[in-house]
């Protein structure tokens, strides 16, 4: 599927890729605006992330300036590098007596071996994607880190779907919420009467076989302009996770490594409990236009 163009509503919200249409390897960041609350969620079996634990609602970082979504599994976090380096430049961080430290929580899903598996975001790659990020307008589908992004890999390569990068919003009012996802799941997309495969549900049999499994996972943003703490990130991190699951069939296993930030601009007072409701709303959305 060609990639076509989407924006958000999100002020102070943009959206970047470096694509290598041949390697089927990216990566993609999403810059905020300052002052931007956050926090995560991991829920699937074999994650490769970066700075996730200075997410959680008890630790001392209270804002990030960059969310970064890569392939090339644990090799891709080595992009986080640039995209630090971008916003060094532009003068945004944590204020510390040596300089600005620019806090870009990273996820990396597993696109290895399906375009070249030598191929892998690097620290330029990822300076590229931020430098790229200018406009609220951005490119959706085979992108950035969805590039090599597919869908029903237990079904086997001759029948992986394409899954990519995926978008969507739900609004209330004043009130948005937005879903970026990379979608590479081991799974179906779902839309709302998948049944469960028992014949498919068989290969998901331990013991693992680290050469074929595990190389899957959907990563993603849930952004809001809502004003919440980084504890209220976390109860909308778990709601984009219940959106996952509605979406994918089967979600969370331990062949994916899905997890989710949720970011918070501060703009409009709004209930948590709503604001993950729409979450939900978003996520399943964005997952399921894999299919559209």
């Amino acid at each position: 599927m060609e990639p076509r163009s989407l924006h958000t509503r999100l002020s102070g919200v943009s959206v970047g890729h470096w694509t290598d249409s041949e390697a089927l390897t990216g990566c993609t960041v999403v810059l905020l605006p300052e002052g931007a609350v956050a926090s995560r969620e991991v829920r699937g079996g074999a994650p490769a992330t970066r700075d996730l634990d200075a997410l959680a609602p008890d630790k001392a970082v209270t804002a990030i300036d960059a969310v970064l979504l890569t392939g090339g599994s644990a090799f891709g976090l080595a992009a986080a590098e640039g995209v630090m380096q971008f916003l060094e430049e532009a003068g945004r961080g944590v204020p510390t007596p040596g300089g600005r430290v620019p806090i870009v929580p990273t996820l990396a899903l597993f696109d290895l071996g399906i375009g070249s598996s030598k191929v892998r975001p690097t620290a330029d790659n990822g300076y590229s994607a931020a430098a790229a990020a200018t406009t609220p307008l951005f490119d959706v589908g085979q992108v950035g880190a969805g590039t090599g992004a597919f869908t029903s890999q237990w079904r086997g390569t001759e029948n992986i779907r394409a899954g990519g990068i995926r978008f969507a919003e739900s609004t209330v009012g004043d009130l948005v919420v937005g879903a970026l996802c990379a979608v590479n799941a081991y799974g179906d997309v779902d839309q709302g009467g998948t049944a469960v495969d028992l014949a498919c549900v068989a290969n998901l049999v331990p013991p693992f076989d680290y050469a074929s499994d595990r190389v899957h996972t959907t990563i993603g943003v849930v952004m809001t302009n809502a004003r919440l703490d980084k504890t209220g990130c976390y109860v909308v991190a778990q709601g984009a996770h219940d959106g996952l699951s509605r979406a994918l069939t089967p979600p969370h296993t331990r062949y994916d490594g899905d997890g989710f930030v949720a970011v918070a601009t501060g703009e409009v007072a709004a209930d948590v409990d709503t604001v993950r409701l729409m979450a939900l709303d978003a996520v399943s959305r964005a997952i399921r236009s894999a299919t559209v």
